[in-house]
C-alpha cells in the first residue's frame, strides 16, 4: 500500500473540515491585509510617495504592490523548505504571524510628512515582510487541505483556499467601506486610513486559534517515519519535477493575471472614473461574497469531471469578457451596473483558481509538494502583482482606458496552453 493510499484511508471527516477550515481563514486574512494596501492605494500614495503628479503618486504605490510580489519567491522558498521539511502546521502558522504583525506595524507607520524618506523606506519594508508571508502561505494551505481532504473530494476541500483569498478581499473591500462611511473624509488621511490594517492584528489572533488547533498532515507524519524528508526540498522538486513547476507557474500567471483586475485594479479605475471610493468599496465587497458563494459548485464538478475543462473553460470566457467588460465600466455611472461586471469577472475568476490548487498538489509527491507548489506558484504570481502596475502604465502610456484588455486576453491564453495537454488527476490518490 502506497503512502498516499495509507493516508487517504485514516483520514477523518472531522479532521478535513478542520483543516479546510484553518487553511480557508488563513489564507482569507492573508489575503485581507495584503489587498487593504491595494484599496487604499489613491489615500496611502501622496502620504508616503508625495509628488505634485497624482499619476506618480499612484503609480509608485502600485510598484510598491507589484514590488511585494517579487519577493514571494524568496518567501515560498523559505516557508515551503520549513513545511516540507518541519511540517505544514508550523509553516503556516509562522506566515500568519509574519503577514499580521507588518500589517500592525503598516497601521502604526508615521508618514513621509512627519519623518521624511525614512516613512517611505518603512512602508517599503513592511510590504516586503508581506510578500515573504503571502510567498509560502497558499501553497501550504493547498499542501495541508489535500492532505486531509477525503478521497475523490481535494477539490470541493480545496475550493476554501479560493474562497478564502477572494473573501478576504471582500473583506477588506467592506472594512474600507465602513470606515471611509464613518470617518470625515479629511480625517481619511489624517488616522482613517490606518484603522483597516490595525484590524489586521485581531484577524490574526483569530487565525492562530483555528491554525493551533489542528493536526500536522499524515502525509508529512508518514514522511517523518520513513525518513523520506530530503533536505534541499525546492531544488529537488526543481530538478525531478520541472515540467509541473512550470506548469504551476503558467497556472499562477493566467488565474493572478485576470481575477487581480477584479481585486485590485477594478476600485483604482472606477474611482479614477468619478465614482465615489465608499460606493466602489461596498459593490466590490457585495459582489465577491456573492461570487464565492458559487465556489463550491466548482470545487464539487472538477472533482467529477476533472480539473481541465473547468479551468480551460473559465479562461477562455475570461478572454472573450475582457472588452466588454472595460467597455461597460467605462461607459456606465450605474453601480448596479459595476456591480453585475464585478460578480461576472469574480464568478470566472473563482472557477479558474478552484481546480488549480487540487490540480497543482497532484503534480508533486509529499516529500516535495509544498515547495513545488510554492516555486511555481510565486513565479506566476508576480505577473499577478504586477497586473495593476501594467494596467495602470498601460492607460497612460496609451492613452487608451481599454488597453488593459491586451494584458487580460494575453495572460488567459497561458492558462489555455498550460492546462490544454494536461492527463486527468482528479481520480488518482496523491503521490505518495
Amino acid at each position: 500500500m502506497t503512502t498516499a493510499q495509507h493516508s487517504e484511508k485514516v483520514i477523518s471527516s472531522r479532521s478535513a473540515r478542520r483543516a479546510s477550515l484553518a487553511g480557508g481563514v488563513g489564507t482569507l486574512i492573508e489575503y485581507y491585509d495584503f489587498s487593504v494596501y491595494g484599496l487604499l492605494t489613491l489615500t496611502i500614495g501622496p502620504l508616503f510617495f508625495p509628488s505634485h503628479n497624482p499619476t506618480v503618486s499612484t503609480l509608485s504605490t502600485l510598484a510598491v504592490f507589484a514590488s511585494s510580489y517579487l519577493i514571494r519567491p524568496l518567501g515560498g522558498w523559505f516557508f515551503s523548505r520549513l513545511g516540507d521539511r518541519r511540517g505544514r502546521r508550523t509553516a503556516l502558522v509562522a506566515t500568519i504571524v509574519l503577514m499580521g504583525v507588518a500589517s500592525g506595524v503598516i497601521g502604526l507607520l508615521p508618514t513621509y510628512g512627519q519623518v521624511g524618506v525614512t516613512a517611505t523606506i518603512a512602508i517599503i519594508l513592511a510590504r516586503l515582510a508581506q510578500g515573504l508571508a503571502a510567498g509560502g502561505e497558499i501553497g501550504g494551505a493547498a499542501t495541508y487541505i489535500a492532505e486531509l481532504a477525503p478521497p475523490g473530494k481535494r477539490g470541493y476541500y480545496g475550493s476554501t483556499i479560493s474562497i478564502g483569498s477572494t473573501l478576504g478581499f471582500a473583506v477588506a473591500a467592506a472594512v474600507v467601506g465602513v470606515v471611509q462611511l464613518l470617518v470625515p473624509a479629511d480625517q481619511m488621511p489624517v488616522w482613517g486610513w490606518r484603522l483597516p490594517f490595525l484590524l489586521s492584528l485581531l484577524l490574526t489572533v483569530v487565525c492562530l486559534w483555528a491554525r493551533l488547533r489542528v493536526e500536522e498532515s499524515p502525509q508529512f507524519q508518514e514522511l517523518k517515519e520513513t525518513a523520506a524528508i530530503v533536505r534541499g526540498p525546492m531544488l529537488a522538486a526543481l530538478r525531478s519535477h520541472p515540467l509541473s513547476v512550470a506548469r504551476v507557474a503558467g497556472l499562477a500567471i493566467a488565474f493572478n493575471g485576470t481575477g487581480y483586475f477584479g481585486v485590485a485594479y477594478f476600485a483604482i479605475f472606477l474611482q479614477q472614473e468619478g465614482f465615489s471610493a465608499t460606493g466602489v468599496a461596498w459593490t466590490s465587497a457585495l459582489s465577491i461574497a456573492l461570487a464565492t458563494m458559487t465556489y463550491p459548485w466548482a470545487g464539487r464538478l472538477t472533482d467529477r469531471f476533472d480539473r481541465k475543462p473547468i479551468l480551460l473553460a473559465s479562461y477562455l470566457a475570461y478572454a472573450v469578457i475582457a472588452w466588454p467588460v472595460f467597455a461597460l465600466l467605462i461607459a456606465t455611472t450605474s453601480l448596479w451596473v459595476v456591480g453585475v461586471v464585478y460578480l461576472v469577472c469574480l464568478f470566472f475568476s473563482g472557477w479558474a483558481q478552484v481546480p488549480a490548487w487540487p490540480l497543482a498538489t497532484e503534480m508533486f509527491p509529499a516529500n516535495v509538494r509544498y515547495s513545488g507548489i510554492a516555486l511555481g506558484y510565486n513565479i506566476g504570481a508576480i505577473i499577478g502583482g504586477v497586473t495593476p502596475l501594467v494596467a495602470a502604465a498601460l492607460v497612460a502610456g496609451t492613452g487608451s482606458r481599454t488597453s488593459p484588455v491586451y494584458w487580460i486576453v494575453a495572460v488567459a491564453l497561458v492558462g489555455v496552453i498550460t492546462v490544454v495537454r494536461l492527463p486527468k488527476t482528479a481520480s488518482k490518490p496523491l503521490p505518495s
